[in-house]
């Protein structure tokens, strides 16, 4: 559904306007300096392996020692490029903390450690429903679940996501989740944010992962599905009125539906 148009008074159009001109005299001002100027922040400067963003582990990241040692064992993995980055997983934590989750959904496990994140601030009876396919990544994972004390809280289940989900619903859970985390194939993107908008109870919170896709949705080839789907479903969710979006430039780009 598309967003209402708003009607705003003629002082508040005038004062945007000049700011916008202003924001724009900035960045011209700005691109003279640094060509590839962003926001304030020349691309690639929080880069994967730049000092800055060791600046920000270095001065943020708060990780438990078991999250510490799945992080480095899943780094080593072949398709460890594939984990969520640290600090964006503490940011996950920290939202389902902040809305005092029970009930969360993560769709795509890998070797569990944004689960593992999200559990260990879920109170003791809460519970991560854990969607994934390849049971082998998670079998790496686990063992550092009960090291933690957790795996009690994680439910991991092994088939296509969305028949979970759909079980979910079967089963009258509809609007009883708090948080859902989607990173998964991104060709059901849109399909998963669906279910998942169904099973999220009012102030609730979706958190869809790699919507930059590597800076592919800027101009997706007709032959990438994956930037298609993720470039469609950002576009759908400016327009949609059933949530409060974010998209925040931290890892691969995630978005934040808050559920109205």
């Amino acid at each position: 559904s598309e967003m209402p148009l708003l009607s705003v008074p003629k002082e508040v159009a005038v004062g945007t306007a000049m700011l916008g001109v202003a924001f724009a005299t900035g960045m011209l001002a700005g691109k003279r300096q640094y060509p590839s100027l962003v926001f304030g922040t020349p691309s690639g400067l929080i880069g994967k392996n730049t000092p800055l963003r060791q600046y920000i582990l270095d001065h943020s990241l708060r990780e438990h020692p078991v999250l510490k040692k799945l992080r480095l064992l899943t780094a080593d993995h072949p398709w460890g490029r594939m984990m969520v980055s640290c600090e964006q997983a503490q940011l996950m934590a920290n939202l389902v903390k902040l809305i005092k989750a029970k009930k969360v959904i993560e769709i795509g496990v890998f070797t569990g450690y944004n689960a593992l994140n999200m559990a260990l601030v879920l109170p003791d009876n809460g519970r991560v429903i854990a969607c994934d396919i390849n049971e082998d990544y998670a079998k790496i994972g686990r063992p550092l679940w009960k090291e933690a004390g957790v795996e009690h809280k994680i439910d991991l289940r092994i088939k296509p996501a969305i028949q979970t989900l759909d079980e979910l619903l079967a089963n009258g859970e509809a609007e009883t989740f708090d948080f859902a985390f989607i990173d998964a194939d991104k060709e059901s993107y849109n399909e998963y944010y669906e279910k998942c908008l169904r099973l999220i109870k009012k102030g609730g919170i979706i958190a869809i992962d790699n919507v930059f896709w590597n800076g592919k949705v800027l101009k997706p080839r007709k032959d990438d599905l994956a930037a298609q789907s993720i470039h469609r479903l950002n576009e759908k969710l400016l327009r949609d009125a059933r949530v409060n979006i974010s998209m925040l430039p931290v890892g691969d780009g995630v978005t934040l539906a808050f559920k109205l």
